[in-house]
């Protein structure tokens, strides 16, 4: 494998406030772009990996290096969670590692009926194409968000991400991850009548 880690490093911390579900726990979560395109997807993506949890996010291609010059990161999610460029994004696979190809493909399993594996390898394909079909002969699963037309690519990473944090089971909803995620100029509660 042919990798330059771009950004940040692998955190060890790896549990929510008042974690106690050992599923959560022993999760692992890669994310792999084909040749993103735009330097504010690849941000938001980052940003979705950091707030989700996810481990890494590999890329392919040359266009991602245009966006290395934009710090769309705001939440510092690089500080946590590992961006490594690569050749293929099949190389190393773990072998208990799930690849889930993500893309509006005839077929795919809609994300509303996917349950989601404890170590997942999710693919997304890029902006302004589609996962090759050797990807996509290759995965353990393929699915799709179903709307009306498509949602962009970190629109799409974190609404998979938001769906396997919601199958989870995870008792992780309280206020203690509202104060260690809000804003520092946000200290509203709401007022029980």
């Amino acid at each position: 494998m042919t990798a330059t880690i771009v950004l940040g490093y692998n955190s060890t911390a790896k549990s929510w406030p008042g974690e106690g579900n050992e599923q959560m726990k022993e999760s692992v979560v890669n994310i792999g772009l084909i040749n993103p395109k735009s330097p504010t997807n690849v941000g938001s993506v980052m940003r979705a990996a950091g707030c989700f949890k996810a481990d890494s996010v590999f890329y392919t291609g040359k266009r991602y290096v245009r966006a290395a010059q934009y710090n769309t990161d705001t939440q510092h999610a690089s500080r946590s969670v590992s961006l490594i460029g690569v050749d293929s994004l099949l190389e190393d696979v773990p072998a208990d590692m799930k690849i889930i190809c993500v893309e509006l493909v005839e077929g795919a399993v809609p994300l509303t009926e996917f349950q989601h594996p404890d170590k997942a390898y999710y693919i997304f394909g890029p902006e302004d194409g589609t996962i090759q079909q050797e990807l996509l002969d290759k995965s353990d699963s393929v699915i799709y968000v179903p709307t009306i037309g498509c949602l962009n690519l970190a629109a799409t990473v974190n609404v998979v991400l938001y769906d396997r944090l919601a199958k989870s089971n995870s008792n992780i909803a309280n206020d203690e991850l509202i104060r260690q995620s809000r804003d520092v100029n946000n200290n509203r509660k709401v007022k029980k009548g």
